[in-house]
């Protein structure tokens, strides 16, 4: 009767395989399956119980070295990275400055980018990171980010997108900026936009696209681990390239407001898609500083505000983007950004060919 039921289980995700491989049937949905296939094998019976088994983010790094092989003779990557483990510290060491954070990482080269010295990965992640003025925040974000995603086997870049001659915050238009710029750098197949006070808990949490949109930061601890409202789309938010062209990117007109999350919720609505979160275990995060208190907030769902947003974003989000690009530095664990957002150009900068190869795509 055992040897029946492994059978049939066995039969049963070899059927689940088939399904998705006709359905992903092109190469590039192949990297799909095999993120499908890593959460099968994740076993989440065993997750950890929050605040047990928890280490040190940097641990087990040191193991990480260079090999003497050119990058074309590099094996792959396991499906598994060997050094995810699951709950990790947060940690706040003190007196930290960028040098410390520097001397930490001394995998990271310039500009804030990464890729595994002894293994050939299928996943490359932007990660932008809009930015105020918040030093500290940003210091305590590379210290903790760079190894965790490091601990994930990632090719992966940070760009901080910093806003100038402004008195208002515009987060989705730096998210816009973030995207535009970090995609004529590379071609990356997953964006992460990252708020810069947010350290995740799990490393299990791995920041790679699949084939929905994702809302990442789904228990932050201000909210008590859990979403503050059902519509809540705030914090950390990745999607293909191909994904954020579909929803035209992030609405521009938002200045010191919160509600660009949920007009992003509605767009991922309004393009038929769908959105996929992690595990509540899983995508635990850290918030630096006293938040915006989203608990009390009521579903911003009205009649009104979805009409309005019907009507406006497929002509308000990367097609109506207007900014300067003032500078941009190469820092030994990021890429600045330093950008005038109050720059009004009726004609947006013409993106590289690659980003409207996605667009004819659709």
């Amino acid at each position: 009767m055992k040897m029946e039921q492994q059978r049939g289980l066995l039969l049963s995700f070899v059927g689940v395989q088939l399904l998705l491989m006709g359905a992903f049937h092109q190469s590039h949905h192949l990297r799909d399956l095999t993120s499908f296939l890593r959460l099968l094998i994740q076993d989440r019976s065993e997750v950890s119980p929050p605040g047990t088994s928890q280490q040190d983010v940097y641990s087990n790094l040191s193991q990480i070295h260079p090999v003497d092989v050119s990058e074309d003779d590099l094996p792959n990557c396991p499906i598994i990275s060997p050094y995810v483990n699951g709950p990790l510290k947060v940690m706040f060491p003190e007196n930290l400055t960028m040098e410390k954070a520097v001397e930490k990482n001394p995998l990271v080269r310039l500009g804030g980018q990464y890729k595994p010295p002894d293994c050939w990965t299928w996943h490359h992640t932007a990660v932008v990171v809009p930015y105020y003025g918040q030093a500290q925040h940003l210091q305590q974000l590379l210290f903790h980010l760079h190894p965790f995603l490091q601990r994930q086997q990632l090719h992966y870049a940070i760009y901080v997108v910093n806003q100038v001659n402004n008195t208002a915050f515009n987060r989705g238009k730096l998210r816009n900026v973030g995207f535009r710029e970090a995609m004529q750098e590379e071609n990356w197949d997953c964006v992460f936009f990252h708020d810069v006070n947010l350290l995740p808990e799990d490393d299990r949490n791995i920041y790679t696209c699949d084939i929905f949109p994702a809302h990442v930061s789904v228990a932050i601890n201000k909210f008590n681990y859990k979403l503050p409202y059902q519509g809540y789309l705030g914090g950390v938010f990745a999607l293909r390239p191909i994904h954020y062209l579909r929803i035209n990117g992030f609405s521009n007109v938002y200045w010191n407001w919160d509600d660009e999350d949920d007009n992003i919720a509605t767009r991922v609505k309004l393009s038929g898609m769908l959105l996929s979160r992690p595990h509540l275990l899983f995508g635990r995060y850290h918030m630096l500083e006293e938040g915006q208190d989203h608990s009390q907030k009521q579903s911003v769902w009205r009649f009104g505000l979805r009409a309005w947003i019907h009507q406006r974003w497929r002509h308000d989000g990367i097609n109506s983007l207007g900014y300067r690009l003032l500078s941009k530095e190469r820092h030994p664990l990021y890429t600045n950004l330093t950008v005038d957002i109050n720059f009004q150009n009726p004609e947006a900068p013409v993106p590289n060919r690659g980003i409207w190869r996605l667009r004819e795509s659709f």
